[in-house]
């Protein structure tokens, strides 16, 4: 696993080697074709628009725009074919180098005709908007370990090996990096499976198998004391589209990316059937005490025709065990050593 790279595209140095290793599309020309304004997605027994199935998140577009880009909100097809021969010399570079812990051929490839230069379209620069004064920026990652308090609030790494606390969330196999909410795409496994009935809807992610039940019933939120990973969610429908609104988040996990924390986020995500193989999800995240505006990204998601299976995440069962026993194991010899 590792750590989502904040932004860019190829000439953006390594970060972008990492980008285009961590972000793929799955989605064909024929499902980013331009989209007709008389579809009507079809409807379940309830008359609620199918939203049913498996669907995937991965795209090669970045969250923030990059800075080289300023404000070009599309590329052209120069920088397209730039872009092209630049990808290609850095994947075959991190294969070479065995860079990222993974060949490529293990994550998630493709290619679209979605040329836009950031997933996020609000602010209109693409980029995140400024932090709050104080707002922390949690760190983490596949290196060493970093310094750090208990709960750990950052997905990989850690801050010890004392015990399980000490390590990131994705590790202990409480969350998967790129589960959410919101969907942020990642190294692989960007998948997510929708069952629809009556009242309720359920959000099943394929990493670590989160599952969210989505009340459609208007019943009232929880009482803002009690706080959950992955929040708490109401939804309706607005016309076509599924809205979902998440509040009481546990503060246990980072806001967004690497800031802030969760305890003030309020989330909306937007589900829309947009043609038979594309789901439209846009996501709005409102977090006063972390960010000094709110953002909003827009994901199109691909038809899956396949199933979800389950995702076994070892880390937190015996990979953790033996994480453990080995610090233990290097303490002892160091006893040992220096009482020679």
């Amino acid at each position: 696993m590792s750590a989502l790279p904040k932004s860019g595209y190829l000439g953006e140095g390594t970060g972008m080697l990492k980008r285009i290793a961590v972000l793929a599309t799955l989605l064909s020309v024929s499902q980013l074709q331009a989209q007709t304004t008389d579809y009507s997605a079809p409807r379940t027994e309830y008359g609620q628009p199918d939203l049913q199935g498996v669907w995937n998140f991965a795209t090669n577009i970045p969250m923030e725009r990059p800075a080289a880009f300023a404000d070009k909100a599309y590329l052209t097809q120069e920088d397209i074919a730039a872009l092209a021969a630049r990808t290609e010399a850095g994947l075959q570079a991190l294969n070479e180098a065995g860079a990222n812990g993974y060949n490529t051929f293990w994550l998630e490839m493709g290619s679209s005709k979605d040329t836009r230069t950031s997933l996020i379209t609000y602010p209109e620069n693409g980029r995140l908007p400024p932090l709050r004064e104080g707002a922390p920026r949690i760190s983490g990652g596949l290196g060493p370990d970093v310094e750090g308090t208990r709960p750990v609030r950052f997905i990989v790494g850690g801050i010890g090996k004392d015990g399980p606390e000490d390590r990131g969330l994705s590790e202990r196999c409480l969350v998967g990096f790129n589960a959410g909410p919101p969907f942020t795409p990642n190294l692989y496994n960007n998948n997510v499976q929708i069952f629809q009935n009556r009242d309720t809807v359920v959000i099943m992610t394929e990493m670590v198998h989160t599952s969210r039940i989505v009340p459609l019933d208007g019943r009232d939120a929880l009482d803002p004391e009690i706080g959950q990973w992955s929040g708490s969610s109401r939804g309706y429908w607005d016309g076509d589209t599924l809205v979902v609104e998440t509040r009481n988040f546990n503060g246990l996990t980072q806001s967004f990316g690497n800031y802030g924390t969760s305890k003030d986020k309020f989330l909306t995500e937007r589900f829309t059937r947009t043609d038979p193989v594309t789901l439209e999800y846009e996501f709005t995240v409102d977090d006063p005490a972390t960010f000094t505006d709110k953002f909003t990204a827009m994901i199109p998601m691909a038809k899956v025709d396949g199933l979800i299976y389950e995702y076994a995440c070892h880390e937190g069962n015996y990979g953790m065990t033996n994480l453990l026993r080995g610090a233990r194991m290097e303490e002892k010899l160091a006893a040992e050593e220096s009482g020679r």
